[in-house]
This record gives C-alpha cells, structure tokens and sequence, in this order.
C-alpha cells in the first residue's frame, strides 16, 4: 500500500495516517505487516506507537518521531486530556438520541473481547463514553462518541450492551460481518497539544471510501 497517500500530519515530532481497515497498528501473532512496520519503512526511522485503534476499525493513528513526543502524548493520554472522537455506524437506534453511558469492562484474553457489566467485578475497568446520534439513513443511524476512557473494544463492547452492535461486528452481536471484515467504526478527530510549541492540534481523519460511510454524505 502506498502509505503516503494515508499520511494527515506530520511534523519533526509527529506524524499521523488516517489507517485503512484490515490493518494492524503493530505487530501481532498473524505475522502480517502492521502500520508501524510500514511507516518505519517510509520514515526511514523508528517510530513510536501513542495509541492503538482495533484492527477492523478505519481511522487516525498519531506516532512520535522521538522519546521526548512520545513521552509528551502518553501523559497527555493518562491525564485525559486528548479529545477523542469516532464515527459509529448502527443498525438499531439508541434508547436516546444523546446520552453517556458508564460500563465495567472485564477483557477475556482468551476470546479477545471485553464483557461490560452495569456494576463493579472483581478485576473490572470503568469504562465511559458518550454518543449522540448525528444522522440516519434508511437502515442506519450514525453516532458521534467522545471516549472519555480508553479500554480494550470499549465503544464496540458497550454499544452492544445497548443492542446497537457496530455495523460488521459479529463478535460484538452484529448479524453478518462484511465482506472485507472491516468494522464500521472510524476514529475520525484527534485533538492535543503539540509537544514543543504547546499549540492545540486538531486532526481530522475523512471516513473509508465506501457506500454506507458515504451514504451519510460527509
């Protein structure tokens, strides 16, 4: 894949693709090339992963270029004080039009899930989001979420705890996954505060050129 064509930003600190699905942020047991691999390649450096998004999942993948970036955005991370927003696609509208939802998630290594429960188990992560409902179609609704955590399959696991699974996401209850395996979940902006200048960024990744993304007419 020609991953120049993915690249959004890049900087001496930073550099961010807009990840296709179907690929993996790093390296896994599948022994395929991940994006890091690749964008090592093109960098003709080592470059160090902020942040991961699932691999069915299309969107933004911000790496630093040097320890001092990556240093910067992980505390920028564990402080929350990165905005981060996705596009979901669902078939069955959400109870509300606009709401936050607060789960439990307990992630079975073995299955590569997470389970979400309303309260508190024993090894458990609080997990919160919020959605709102930003348009709809003929057979699906889209929904802005803002992550206010970060855990394993979050938005995945708890949209389907409200009977909204992903459109494509038979592991989370969807009825047929899609034919090239992609999930319809897009990390779609990004925003922090560059590690030198201190300057706010604001990313923005444009959704997979695809029927049903395009349908919403982005």
């Amino acid at each position: 894949m020609q991953i120049s064509e993915n690249i959004i930003y890049k900087n001496n600190q930073l550099i961010a693709f807009n990840k296709p699905s179907g690929l993996t942020v790093q390296a896994d047991k599948s022994g395929d090339k991940s994006l890091v691999d690749i964008a090592e390649i093109y960098a003709k450096s080592q470059l160090h992963l902020i942040h991961r998004i699932d691999r069915p999942a299309s969107g933004i993948v911000l790496l630093g270029k040097n320890k001092k970036s990556l240093a910067s955005l992980n505390q920028q991370f564990q402080e929350r004080k990165i905005k981060k927003t996705y596009l979901a696609v669902v078939k069955n509208h959400p109870p509300e039009k606009e709401g936050t939802l607060i789960h439990y998630l307990l992630k079975s290594q073995k299955k590569n899930r997470s389970f979400a429960h309303d309260e508190e188990k024993k090894n458990s992560k609080k997990a919160e989001l919020h959605y709102k409902v930003i348009a709809s179609i003929d057979n699906y609704h889209l929904l802005e979420i803002n992550l206010h955590t970060g855990r394993h399959h979050q938005i995945r696991a708890q949209l389907a705890t409200i009977n909204c699974p992903i459109k494509g996401d038979d592991r989370y209850g969807f009825k047929r996954s899609n034919k090239d395996r992609s999930i319809h979940l897009h990390a779609w902006k990004l925003t922090f505060r560059h590690p030198v200048t201190n300057e706010v960024v604001n990313l923005e990744a444009p959704v997979p050129d695809e029927v049903v993304w395009q349908a919403f007419d982005f």
